[in-house]
């Protein structure tokens, strides 16, 4: 909207050049009338008359207010101010609108601005005068092209718009403000340009209008120079010699922008320039006034079309000549601009087979373009008058020929252009790609500049050693690749190769530590593009034929990061890029776990195409009004037009604000549709691998080479024709050499004939098609083999091309002419010693070879020329810039084809994968920096990465990468390296590896699941600081049964005060001179205790408890991992020389705290726990203090376990491992095993239930607590499986102590009876077949069950003993207690004792009867020298070996039961062994009490399996307690003697016995009475003689009592006589013990009182009255020791009565 007061404006503007052209010296001196006759005063004059007339500005054309101006610009006798003020007058006409874009007349008036300014002329003054002229030239040309009437330049317009700003830049004699001032108006220019692309359409004749635009940039045109008017004043000599001539200077403006890539240069100029007879007057030297410019001597507008086609058509134009290298510089050829060169003519010889789409995809209804967002582009249309010629608006061809021509400005090989050139040209590339690189690919002759010589010149710029140019071509690179990577596959591939070798070059070129950290920071800031490295690993490493790109450039990296001599910013740098992938894996993995939506994960590239697809400036150039969006495309280009674009601005400021990202950043590009799958990609690794293990073999030996892969499955067997063609033709890694020598051989011949038939040689000449031929494979030397390729190639290109030639022989003779005629011109010995062919001698040599006719001699020189000007170098031959050239072209050819097909893909779309290939290099490369890095900045950044690495890892489970991490950072903490006495000072005072500890652990607390093999390092770290004492206090206290306090601390101490020492000289000296030592030693310094300290608080901070405690937070292969490695860990290594029991007891709590952690899925670990504990208990010889801790945690195991149906059988097997044990190893531990069995009782007895498992339980009670030996077939030899030692658990064990143990050992019928019915009723259940152990050498051998015992070994049954003949140890006498007290517990809650333990409960209150005996005193020393031997020994030994097991302090000694207790405890425990003794016989009685009840009842559930009958309760239940409380009879103590005698009175006489039988009653006097009167007759106290006497005589009292009280059915036994018999001969013993006066008055009173029983009964007597046998039999005997009492009992007096 231009202002309303437009007319003063123009009037104001009249005034002001008036004025000023009226005070210059040309017209200060004229009258009225020859102003009126001045052209220039004339036609501002008009101007005024009109505008005087008008009412609006609109009734005036544009050129009419404008034409008075542009002739002072035009015209060459004005100064420059007065110049200057007529381009600031249009500038305001511009800026202000007042040429409307919707008058039709408008683009003719936008034509003349632009021809009249870039046609400037002016009188010179001085230099700074005309560079402010110059400069607001600039100004007028920017704001031409940028406001809103500049979409109406035609395209020639444009491109001299640009010219005239090159020149200026180019101009190095002028100031370098104005200089860079006309730099920034091009990359405004360019900006705009490159912005509007979406409204561009690509013309499908797009390479024919090409020939009417060429940019060129030219000096002084000498032609002219006779032209111009020299300047009034003279010329100044002495400033004159700095200046250049003028030749010279136009020649180098003219070179370096005239440059082509070949080196030659185009002498056509189209001068922009300033004149004076000798000098550019832009640069005037002297204040000249007459001195005029010209920027431009031809006008190229509409009204002179001839001028510009006839100076194009005097162009040659090579396309051949436009690539780098192909020329030879020895040829005469004739100079070529590398500006003049036509990209038409390139493009129609490249293999760029893209259709032409941008019509389709960016533009609508014939030119409107729709952005983003919905804004339309609309291409304006304008009628013009009848019989003028139409102006069309600018469009892709000017963008196009500024591309080409700034592309050409970057070419390095072109020596004509500077380095300020090659900027130039980068930085112009640079804006044109910020603005419009999404829409560049859109236009294919674009897109082809881009493809080749753009990114050929930024690849050759890398090589230069200008760091400027360096760094400005990684940016237009990572413009390029990020926008248009999917149209360059293999530009990319070559780029990053590069890139990466000059990152890990060692070459003085690239040393410099600058490039490599350009390179490096670039390269960073490509891997940060989302969705790029994961396109480079799928199109490249997943490529069958690429390389490993991203695990090649990984890799070098990670060689990079490390330092050689010191850590430099290039290692940290490299570091960052490994990282980078790092953070952007991790990211996406956060994003996973947090995320809500899993579509958006699955599509993360369908977002808000209104968002993605707008650039920035498109941004900034959107409107709401679809009419004025042309009047803001670009940057604007005044403050008014700011203003404007503000106001319709701020609804995409909101928009703006109002957007968030995803946390996963999308890629930019839209992904294909089809993407391989992770099972894809892995099938396609491992076929690459295959394809270059078969390549490498090819290249050693073809036939090999296809074999293999015949193997494998890639090519077929027989083989497949076109699938070896395939291979050989798109293999690019095979060895050219090879391909020739395998196609050349004769057996192949038909894959020879399918390989040529490949190529495409149509409408080429013989030369092109066999140059392509030869580029494809090395062609052999021998020159058979040569013609037999050559007859193929001759006749497969004849066929191609229509049969040109009179036969197939002319095409070959000719091809064969070719090659001698490359040899001719190129090979360096033939031209040392021949002059090169000439085209004549050529065409000589072909004479007649067509069919007996001549070639055609055009065709033959331009073969000739071709060959002679670029030589057909074989692939294996080339080197240096040929080979680059070669290599490039290749590139280009196969970008062609499908291999060149780019996918896109997601963000994070293989990030499993891509991890997988980048960990390990990345995980080494933080190791060594974290390593040698002193600074805390980067060893922060290496536990970052440690910390994310860990994340993923545990992200995707990829457990071996989490193990790594581990030992690296394990390493780290110094703990594994340092002695433990060392540690506390030196891990305090080293900030490194405190740091490394915190992270190491803090990783296994949130991350553990996935610990596998690390947990060992983990592990190795936790004991060394349990060697140095910095663990918490909770991992060094375990849990202990016998201590008081019920934890003991397993640290072991250094007590060499409570040592026990030897008496004497020796041992004194050696107490002093350590005393002495220990004194001198220096204690910690303040520093070590404040590191000591630290190592503390650092301990502390890293939870190491919490790793067991949250084990069962742990996944199940973790848990079995963890439990492995403890197990492995206490077992210790097998290079150990000396085993470490503290490591091992250390490992085996840990083990132990896990499995109770995890009592909810024991299940899986059970097993290996349970045989670790097997090991190390079963195959003790000898007492340590592992073992103790291994029992006690077997126990601790079972007391939790127990309560949980699921494990209780395996746990309640697995404790019979205690009775496996050496029996003297579990005397000495018997006291820990006392207590636990203890509380295990206490706590589960309810949760066992069968006699198999009740029967361990009380053997161990007997083994611990009384100190009997293990069941001999329990005990394990060497090489014996735990499974297969406890699988023969019960019903051996008990079937061994049925037939063998009790039987031969206890002595006793009524514990045979017992264990006989045991017997058969547990071997009912268990298997046919059982392992039986061979003493001689410990194996196992399968019997027969049912086989016999045997017997040989039997001793004799002793009928008449109540000793149970078990050889007792000495014992632990709390351990007594202890298991006296869990005895007492379980028989007086009744619900405990069942029929399934009623038996193994008497048993083992008999063994304890029998340890309790006489106070304790009496059992059996074993190996008692031995254990003295041992004794002695500990006494002698050091230190060292005193210290090396140590001991809790429940701990027992081996030599005495009560070695243990202090003297002053003595009479203590005499006095518990004598309330143990009676708190037996309560539990005898309370057993014989109440075992009818229990069976009975029992049986009422369980009739079959539970046998209540009085002669099964005898022989199960009161029999034996009978005899247990019989054997206290017989105690030395005589308090005892008398409670037993009691308990067994009111046992025998108790109601439920009187239901025996007599044939009971009979064993109970042969296996209780009368054992216990023959034990009474031994001389059990003699310091008692009283109490004995008494005891004697109370046991023959309850005999008599008891035979009288049983007589009537005792008399029905056959052998009664026998019985009465011994009952007498009982009687005459105890009547001579010991001449007791008590005895030999009471014995025959109780003789007395049964015969007087037996007399009233008739048993003396028959029924007849006559003495019975017994009766002569009985005194028979009385007679023999009291021959009176018959006279005395029976007189005739007393008989009668």
């Amino acid at each position: 909207m231009s202002p309303p007061n437009r007319i003063y404006i123009v009037q104001g503007e009249i005034s002001l050049v008036v004025t000023a052209m009226k005070r210059s010296t040309r017209w200060n001196s004229h009258s009225t009338v020859d102003e009126d006759g001045d052209p220039l005063l004339s036609a501002f004059s008009q101007l005024k008359e009109l505008l005087n007339t008008a009412h609006d500005l609109d009734e005036l054309e544009p050129n009419g207010f404008l034409t008075p101006f542009l002739e002072v610009v035009r015209s060459e006798d004005t100064t420059g101010p007065i110049t200057g003020l007529a381009l600031t007058s249009i500038n305001k006409f511009l800026s202000y609108g007042l040429v409307d874009v919707q008058c039709e007349l408008s683009p003719a008036a936008i034509e003349n601005i632009a021809d009249a300014v870039t046609h400037a002329r002016f009188v010179g003054t001085d230099p700074s005068t005309d560079e402010v002229v110059l400069m607001k030239i600039l100004y007028v040309l920017r704001t031409l092209l940028l406001c809103p009437a500049g979409v109406l330049l035609t395209n020639e317009s444009v491109c001299e718009i640009m010219q005239s700003c090159f020149r200026i830049c180019f101009e190095m004699r002028l100031s370098e403000f104005l200089r860079k001032s006309a730099e920034h108006t091009l990359m405004d220019m360019v900006q705009l340009l490159f912005t509007r692309l979406p409204v561009f359409k690509e013309d499908p004749k797009w390479s024919a209008s090409m020939k009417k635009l060429k940019m060129r940039a030219g000096g002084v045109d000498p032609s002219r120079l006779g032209k111009r008017k020299r300047s009034p004043k003279p010329r100044n000599k002495k400033l004159n010699q700095s200046t250049p001539i003028p030749d010279k200077t136009d020649r180098l403006v003219e070179e370096n922008i005239e440059q082509n890539s070949d080196g030659s240069q185009n002498p056509e100029t189209n001068s922009f320039e300033y004149v004076t007879s000798d000098r550019i007057a832009t640069t005037p030297v002297s204040s000249d006034l007459g001195a005029a410019t010209d920027i431009q001597d031809r006008t190229p507008t509409s009204e002179q079309p001839t001028d510009i086609d006839q100076d194009v058509e005097s162009v040659p134009v090579d396309s051949e000549q436009n690539t780098v290298g192909d020329t030879d510089p020895n040829v005469d050829s004739p100079p070529k601009s590398s500006s003049e060169t036509e990209i038409s003519e390139v493009s129609e010889n490249c293999d760029d087979n893209e259709s032409v789409h941008s019509v389709d995809t960016a533009s609508v209804n014939d030119g409107d373009f729709v952005n983003p967002r919905g804004i339309r582009f609309t291409q304006p249309h304008y009628q013009h008058k009848e019989g003028s010629g139409p102006l069309i608006p600018y469009g892709l061809p000017c963008v196009r020929e500024l591309l080409r021509f700034v592309v050409s400005l970057s070419n390095p090989l072109d020596r004509h252009n500077t380095d300020v050139m090659i900027h130039m040209g980068l930085s112009l590339i640079t804006v044109a790609l910020e603005v419009g690189a999404d829409h560049i690919s859109s236009f294919n002759s674009l897109l082809y500049l881009i493809k080749d010589e753009t990114c050929k010149n930024l690849l050759l710029i890398l090589s230069m050693d200008r760091l400027s140019l360096f760094a400005a071509s990684l940016r237009v690179c990572f413009l390029l690749f990020e926008s248009m990577r999917g149209h360059l596959k293999f530009q990319l591939e070559i780029f990053l190769t590069k890139l990466a070798d000059i990152i890990v070059s060692e070459s003085p070129k690239v040393s410099h530590d600058e490039t490599k950290e350009v390179a490096l920071e670039w390269l960073i800031q490509l891997w940060r593009i989302p969705g790029l490295v994961t396109e480079l690993y799928l199109n490249y490493d997943c490529d069958l034929y690429c390389s490993n790109l991203l695990d090649d450039i990984t890799k070098l990296i990670s060689k990079n990061a490390f330092p050689v001599s010191g850590l430099f910013t290039t290692h940290l740098l490299s570091l960052d890029v490994l990282l980078t992938m790092v953070d952007s894996i991790e990211q996406h993995c956060h994003s996973r776990i947090i995320s809500s939506s899993k579509t958006q994960l699955d599509n993360p590239d369908k977002l808000d195409e209104k968002t993605e697809g707008k650039t920035r400036n498109e941004v900034s150039t959107s409107s709401s009004d679809g009419d004025s969006d042309i009047n803001h495309i670009g940057p604007p280009s005044t403050g008014y037009g700011m203003a404007q674009n503000l106001l319709k601005k701020s609804d995409l400021t909101l928009a703006k604000e109002s957007r968030k990202g995803p946390q996963i950043k999308p890629n930019r590009m839209k992904s294909n549709s089809r993407i391989k799958t992770s099972e894809e990609i892995a099938a396609i690794k491992h076929k690459k691998r295959l394809y270059h293990t078969g390549t490498e073999q090819f290249n050693i030996k073809p036939a090999k080479g296809i074999a293999f892969l015949q193997e494998q499955g890639l090519l077929k067997t027989p083989l497949d024709v076109q699938e070896v063609v395939t291979f050989l033709r798109e293999n690019p890694r095979l060895d050219k050499k090879m391909i020739g020598e395998y196609i050349a051989n004769r057996k192949h011949a038909a894959i020879l004939l399918a390989y040529v038939k490949s190529f495409n040689f149509e409408d080429q000449r013989v030369d092109e098609s066999l140059r392509q031929y030869l580029e494809a494979f090395r062609l052999p030397g021998e020159a058979p083999v040569i013609s037999y390729l050559l007859e193929h190639f001759a006749e497969h290109w004849t066929i191609s091309n229509g049969e040109p030639f009179a036969n197939v022989d002319a095409a070959f003779t000719l091809a064969y002419a070719v090659i001698m005629l490359n040899v001719d011109q190129h090979n360096h010995n033939v031209r040392r010693q021949t002059t090169p062919m000439s085209f004549a001698e050529f065409r000589k040599n072909l004479t007649k070879t067509n069919g007996g006719n001549d070639f055609e001699e055009d065709m033959l020189e331009e073969i000739y020329n071709a060959i002679k000007n670029d030589e057909i170098v074989m692939p294996a031959e080339q080197t240096g810039l040929v080979k680059e050239n070669y290599i490039w072209k290749q590139s280009l050819k196969r970008g062609a084809t499908k291999e060149g097909v780019y996918i896109h893909a997601p963000t994070g779309l293989f990030d499993h994968e891509i991890f997988t290939l980048i960990w390990g290099p990345t995980v080494a490369a933080l190791s060594f920096v974290f390593d040698k890095s002193g600074d805390e900045a980067m060893i922060q950044k290496a536990i970052s990465g440690f910390r994310k690495c860990a994340m993923i890892s545990a992200h995707y489970g990829i457990s071996d990468v989490f193990d790594n991490l581990g030992i690296s950072l394990c390493k780290f903490t110094t703990l594994l390296s340092s002695a433990p006495e060392n540690i506390p000072v030196s891990f305090g005072i080293n900030f490194k590896a405190q740091l490394a500890a915190r992270t190491v652990f803090a990783l296994a607390h949130r991350h553990g699941d996935i610990l596998r093999e690390g947990w060992k390092n983990i592990l190795d770290c936790m004991l060394q600081l349990y060697r140095a004492k910095l663990l918490p206090q909770n991992m060094i206290e375990v849990e202990d049964f016998a201590d008081p306090a019920g934890k003991i601390c397993i640290i072991r101490e250094d007590n060499t005060t409570n040592q026990r020492s030897e008496a004497g000289v020796f041992s004194s000296f050696y107490s002093y001179f350590s005393l002495s030592e220990a004194s001198n030693q220096k204690g910690p310094t303040l520093e070590e205790q404040d590191a000591a300290k630290q190592a503390q608080q650092c301990i502390e901070a890293c939870h190491i408890d919490l790793l067991i405690l949250d084990s069962k937070f742990l996944r199940e292969d973790s848990l079995q991992e963890l439990v492995k490695a403890l197990i492995l860990a206490c077992q210790g290594n097998e290079d150990q020389t000396q085993f470490d029991e503290d490591a091992a007891v250390f490992f085996l709590e840990l083990l132990i705290k896990t499995v109770l952690q995890n009592r909810d899925r024991v299940s899986l670990i059970w097993q290996a726990v349970r045989d670790h504990l097997y090991n190390i208990i079963v195959n003790a010889n000898e007492q340590s203090f592992l073992v103790e801790r291994a029992v006690v945690g077997l126990l601790r195991l079972a007391i939790r376990l127990l309560r949980r149906e699921e494990i209780a059988p395996q746990v309640l097997t697995s404790l019979r491992i205690l009775l496996m044990m050496k029996p003297d190893v579990i005397h000495n531990i018997s006291r820990q095993v006392a207590f636990g069995l203890h509380d295990l009782l206490r706590t589960n007895a309810a949760n066992i239930h069968s006699s198999q498992d009740w029967f361990p339980l009380f053997m161990t009670l007997e083994v611990v607590g009384a100190g009997a030996n293990p069941p001999p077939l329990m005990q394990v030899h060497s090489g014996v499986d735990v499974k297969e030692s406890l699988s023969q658990s019960d019903s051996e064990i008990q079937c061994n102590n049925s037939q063998t143990s009790d039987i031969s050992e206890r002595g006793y019928t009524s514990d045979s009876e017992l264990y006989d019915v045991q017997n058969k009723r547990v071997g009912s259940v268990s298997p046919e077949l059982q392992l039986r152990p061979v003493p001689d050498n410990g194996s196992w051998l399968l019997v027969n069950k049912e086989d016999p015992p045997p017997s040989s070994k039997q001793r004799k049954i002793n009928q008449f003993t109540i000793d149970l003949n078990e050889v007792l140890h000495y014992c632990d006498s709390k351990a007594l207690l202890k298991s006296s007290e869990t005895l007492s517990f379980l028989v007086r809650d009744a619900a405990h004792i069942t029929p399934h333990n009623f038996e193994s409960c008497v048993h083992a209150i008999r063994t304890f009867v029998e340890a309790s005996l006489n106070g304790g005193h009496l059992k059996t020393q074993l190996r008692t020298t031995l254990k003295e031997k041992k004794s002695h020994h500990r006494i002698h030994r050091s230190k060292k070996e005193s210290n090396k097991m140590k001991k809790s302090s429940s701990s027992p000694s081996v030599t005495n039961i009560n070695n243990s207790d202090d003297d002053s405890e003595h009479d203590n425990m005499a006095a518990s062994l004598h309330s143990l003794s009676i708190q037996l016989l309560d539990l005898m009685h309370t057993l014989h009490t109440r075992a009818a009840n229990i069976f009975s009842s029992w049986a009422k559930v369980d009739s079959e399996g539970i046998d209540a009958e009085t002669s099964s309760l005898w022989a199960k239940c009161w029999c034996p307690l009978l005899q247990g409380i019989a054997r206290l009879c017989c105690d030395s103590r005589r308090q005892v003697r008398s409670q037993a005698l009691t308990y067994l009175q009111r046992a025998l006489l108790v109601h439920d016995l009187q239901t025996l039988s007599a044939v009971e009653w009979e064993a109970c006097f042969n296996k209780v009475l009368f054992p216990l009167l023959t034990k009474l007759l031994e001389n059990i106290n003699s310091q008692d003689p009283g109490g004995m006497e008494e005891t004697r005589m109370r046991a023959s009292t309850l005999l008599c009592k008891v035979f009288l009280q049983h007589l009537s059915p005792l008399l029905s036994l056959t052998t009664f006589t026998a019985l009465w018999l011994t009952i007498l001969d009982f009687m005459e013993k105890y009547m001579h013990a010991d001449r007791s006066d008590l005895l030999s008055e009471a014995i025959p009173e109780s003789l007395k009182n049964m015969l007087l029983v037996m007399e009233t009964a008739s048993i003396f007597h028959t029924a007849d009255g006559i003495e019975s046998q017994l009766w002569k039999l009985t005194w028979d005997k009385i007679d023999t020791f009291l021959p009176n009492l018959k006279e005395e009992l029976f007189k005739p007096g007393n008989y009668s009565l």
